[in-house]
């Protein structure tokens, strides 16, 4: 299969040095595309069939299930070389505008105490990772979004094959050597860091957030915080609790916020009860601070200067978030369309209809733009600091999840009761994906951000424009 014209010209020659293909499975023969100068050495890969054979080094214990059980079409790792080989069963339709898997000098992937893992294709080297970009990530997202639910696109802990850990590039660039030790932790599952940042008062304006640190008056250096947190993630299972609190200046000041690592074992530190939400339970949790002291050596960066650490965390998210929502998105649509092109009414196929035509060719038309602005995105954030690009990341944001929303709502609409039933998997993909139209800020305040670059406001300006 040709990639599109587009897609060599796109980014020009991104380096892509060996794919291994695998078998489709259910029938379908898989077609090996020319990529020109952007692919050397392109190899046939093991047959996986329709049950996935998991190539040496995957690692499936980690998601705790067995491989022989696995039934999955999904790209997975082969080290077998020692080289970065993808094995891409499920990669038919392949249309790689971008680097989407990129090596790295031929280094075997993800090594660390003899095993390999998949989980840290994001991290950075320090972490045992491969420093992937972020164009990488939101493309391998968006792709196995696309697919539909299953292991390779997890809704609960958005992992799509790798690993999503936004905090602990943080810890790596900001941490003390004491703070690094929940990278391996997290990522091993043995030694989880929370994130608290919401309140039951505030959710986007964080900067008026209410839970304060001061000083303990024993002269000890200790912080002494109190408050309240909502929303606040995984935090039952943490060992470690990332709590932002105000320790300077007025509500309102992007200066004077302080991120704190409190341990959830500290006395005052209470979860009170985690949220039942439309998408069904969560481990999202009320968490109560009362009277919680902390040396100083807790703070994570420096005093006052919190609010970046939260700033760079989001912004990893939005445009990951954004991804998965594109490709879900593509996925309800090619769902729908396939569906009204079998179903017969009123003695002819559905897809005969305009009214079921002209929602889903608005629908495709716009996931086709809104992708491949987000890919244009990512590629953006990794040549310049994606918080010069703020307006560009909010588009990505609330565009992709508004449009995950619409189309699985139109599929819904279009496969008529069934479609409403768990019986399909479109009211599960709308009710993950409604909530990143506000977890990571709200839609209102990702427009805001974008208004503040077009009308120019605090000097800033729109960077598509530039």
């Amino acid at each position: 299969m040709q990639l599109p014209d587009a897609a060599g010209q796109l980014f020009g020659n991104l380096g892509i040095d060996h794919f291994c293909f695998g078998g489709l499975g259910l029938g379908e023969q898989l077609k090996l595309f020319d990529a020109g100068q952007l692919a050397r050495g392109l190899e046939l890969g093991p047959f996986c069939g329709d049950q996935l054979e998991l190539c040496k080094g995957f690692g499936a214990q980690r998601f705790g299930f067995e491989p022989s059980k696995l039934d999955l079409d999904l790209g997975v790792l082969d080290l077998q070389r020692g080289d970065f080989v993808v094995t891409a069963a499920g990669l038919g339709d392949l249309d790689l505008r971008l680097d989407l898997l990129k090596t790295q000098g031929g280094a075997a992937l993800f090594e660390r105490d003899g095993v390999a893992s998949h989980l840290r294709l994001g991290l950075p080297r320090s972490c045992g990772g491969q420093a992937a970009s972020n164009l990488m990530i939101a493309a391998i997202r968006e792709h196995l979004a696309a697919k539909g639910l299953g292991l390779h696109n997890d809704l609960q802990d958005e992992s799509s094959i790798v690993g999503n850990f936004p905090i602990i590039p943080v810890l790596d660039a900001y941490g003390t050597p004491d703070q690094k030790k929940y990278i391996e932790g997290m990522i091993s599952g043995k030694m989880h860091l929370s994130f608290a940042l919401t309140e039951p008062g505030h959710g986007s304006d964080a900067t008026w957030l209410e839970t304060t640190g001061v000083r303990a008056t024993d002269g000890s250096g200790d912080w002494v915080l109190n408050g309240m947190k909502r929303w606040n993630s995984q935090v039952a299972r943490a060992h470690g609790n990332l709590v932002f609190a105000r320790t300077s200046g007025k509500p309102g000041d992007a200066k004077g916020i302080t991120a704190f690592i409190v341990p959830t074992d500290a006395a005052g530190h209470k979860v009170l009860y985690n949220h039942w939400t439309f998408n069904m339970p969560s481990d999202h949790a009320e968490t109560e601070l009362k009277n919680v002291r902390v040396p100083d050596s807790a703070i994570l960066h420096k005093e006052g200067e919190g609010l970046m650490v939260a700033q760079r965390f989001v912004h990893e998210n939005r445009i990951r978030q954004a991804a998965a929502s594109a490709g879900a998105a593509r996925y309800c649509i090619t769902e729908a369309a396939k569906y009204a092109r079998s179903r017969i009414a009123f003695g002819e196929p559905l897809s005969k209809k305009q009214a079921i035509q002209f929602p889903l060719v608005e629908l495709y038309a716009e996931c086709e733009m809104v992708r491949n602005y987000i890919f244009r995105t990512a590629w953006q954030m990794d040549r310049q600091d994606p918080l010069e690009i703020s307006d560009m990341v909010s588009i990505c944001n609330f565009r992709a999840n508004r449009l995950c929303c619409d189309a699985a709502d139109r599929a819904m609409q279009t496969h008529g009761g069934i479609g409403y039933s768990r019986a399909m998997p479109f009211e599960h993909i709308y009710r993950h994906h409604r909530r990143y139209r506000i977890t990571e800020g709200s839609e209102e305040v990702q427009m805001r951000r974008v208004a503040q670059y077009l009308f120019g406001f605090g000097g800033k300006k729109a960077n598509a424009s530039a």
